[in-house]
């Protein structure tokens, strides 16, 4: 994904908030290595539909290229929830990471919230991704949707963005250091689903020598 960010820049920036109103694509990482990108530590550079700005003017693109794409994105998922309803989303809401479970959690989150709901959910991570086709199957009002997902969606653009431009020169170190973490973390699943599979083992062997062993 940073490989695709630093070689098509804001198109990638767009393409991929677009797809993270609909369904998780990582959009924290996307607005802070964008940022880290815009500062100039990463590249000299940065693609703008083959335009090439640094500085100032290369943070103020990676932010619309986020505010714009995610925001078309969540119009999309809103009109999908309107036109096909709860009915479309228990048949093929796996198509968008929607299961009936999520589906639940989604209409007491709206439930508690109300229209606020929207506001909240775009600065929560990974909630902010099941929030546009949920909002409207509970027909949240769109003038009111959209100016709350536009809020949200500028703060959460504008801050993570920053975000990466302070990291700036110190990406790199952040990167690989953060191999460590990844090597933790699979060291800890594989462990994990090794003790289970030895749980799982272990009673059908105690069965096993219940069955053969005289009486």
């Amino acid at each position: 994904m940073t490989s695709w960010l630093a070689h098509y820049g804001v198109l990638a920036v767009f393409l991929l908030m677009f797809v993270d109103a609909l369904f998780p694509a990582a959009s924290e990482l996307v607005m802070v290595y964008a940022g880290a990108l815009a500062s100039g530590a990463l590249t000299h550079q940065l693609d703008v539909l083959g335009w090439h700005v640094t500085g100032l003017s290369a943070y103020i693109a990676v932010v619309l290229a986020g505010v714009i794409g995610y925001q078309l994105g969540a119009i999309l998922g809103w009109w999908i929830g309107i036109r096909g309803g709860r009915p479309f989303l228990e048949r093929r809401g796996r198509w968008f990471h929607l299961t009936p479970q999520k589906l639940d959690r989604a209409e007491q989150w709206f439930g508690r919230w109300d229209s606020w709901a929207v506001l909240v959910g775009r600065v929560t991570p990974v909630a902010r991704s099941f929030v546009s086709i949920p909002a409207g199957v509970f027909e949240s009002p769109f003038a009111r949707y959209n100016v709350l997902t536009l809020i949200g969606n500028s703060i959460w653009c504008v801050v993570l963005a920053a975000a990466g431009w302070a990291l700036g020169a110190n990406w790199a170190t952040l990167h690989h250091d953060f191999r460590w973490v990844e090597i933790a973390v699979v060291a800890g699943i594989v462990a994990a689903v090794s003790y289970w599979m030895l749980r799982r083992r272990r009673p059908a062997t105690m069965r096993s020598g219940n069955v053969d062993s005289p009486r």
